[in-house]
């Protein structure tokens, strides 16, 4: 009887032994110690440069594990959470605005690529001749439709009252000559309407989505030099407490590398560029 009792103490005792080992390995506090970087992404362009970069990683030991999301703000909210190491799919204002409707704290890694928003024809094509009345859809996400609306207002579509920038909605127009209803929609959701409207604006990874290139589809666009450039540029976002972290670091050091930059440019022909 006493050996049986011996028996179970040193078996209880070796179980709460592994049970406190496994713990040490597997803990939330040496996740940003291991070798697995898991990041969540959008489908096209996103997923698809961090399948490139996948090779590169491991000659540095690190196993990259990608997550595609269509769902906007659950790529931030696995992040926030401590899911996933890191997002790709977003720029520095739409960040902003996110950590300030949900009261979360990621920050930017790097930027690694831009994509210009572009106009695209739908059942009208001609965009310097616009009749009255064109219906034109463009995202309804705050800093998304804001970028929409200068990129009409710079092809003299509308005119904004003077102070509205990057947070302009359709309230802000103060100028609207040719009558043009505004249609907001979810960003994911335009380019299945393009043929219902006159005119859409087209995020970058959606018009990719949807077969458009906006160097050779769009009728108007941003351009690669201008401040979009820089405001809009595609970010790796991360919770602050990991943005030193090892895998981190390695991660944004292959996504800017050479080899990735010359994967976008050859990929998408202008539609993605590489942040320089």
């Amino acid at each position: 009887m006493k050996n049986r009792n011996a028996k179970r103490i040193l078996a209880a005792g070796a179980a709460a032994v592994l049970a406190v080992g496994l713990t040490a390995c597997g803990g939330k506090e040496n996740k940003a110690d291991d070798k697995t970087i898991t990041v969540a992404a959008s489908p096209t362009p996103h997923a698809e440069i961090l399948e490139a970069a996948k090779d590169l990683l491991k000659e540095k030991g690190y196993t990259l594990e990608i997550k595609e999301f269509d769902d906007y703000p659950q790529q931030n909210v696995v992040v926030d959470e401590g899911e996933f190491d890191a997002n790709y799919f977003q720029h520095q204002p739409y960040l902003d605005n996110f950590n300030e409707e949900k009261g979360s704290d990621l920050v930017s890694a790097a930027k690694i690529h831009y994509e210009p928003l572009g106009i695209y024809p739908g059942a009208s094509k001609d965009l310097e001749n616009i009749k009255d009345g064109a219906k034109i859809a463009v995202p309804n996400d705050a800093t998304n439709e804001a970028r929409a609306l200068l990129l009409l207002e710079e092809n003299g579509i509308i005119t904004l009252k003077e102070d509205a920038g990057l947070n302009a909605t359709k309230k802000d127009v103060e100028e609207n000559p040719h009558n043009i209803e505004i249609v907001e929609l979810d960003a994911a959701q335009i380019a299945r309407v393009v043929e219902e409207l006159d005119f859409v604006v087209l995020n970058g990874n959606y018009a990719l989505d949807a077969g458009f290139n906006v160097q050779t589809d769009a009728i108007a666009k941003e351009e690669a030099d201008s401040e979009a450039a820089q405001t809009y540029a595609n970010i790796i976002a991360v919770k602050k407490e990991n943005k030193d972290s090892e895998k981190i670091k390695a991660l944004v050091e292959v996504l800017q590398s050479e080899e990735i930059g010359k994967f976008i440019t050859d990929t998408y022909e202008g539609a993605v560029v590489p942040m320089k």
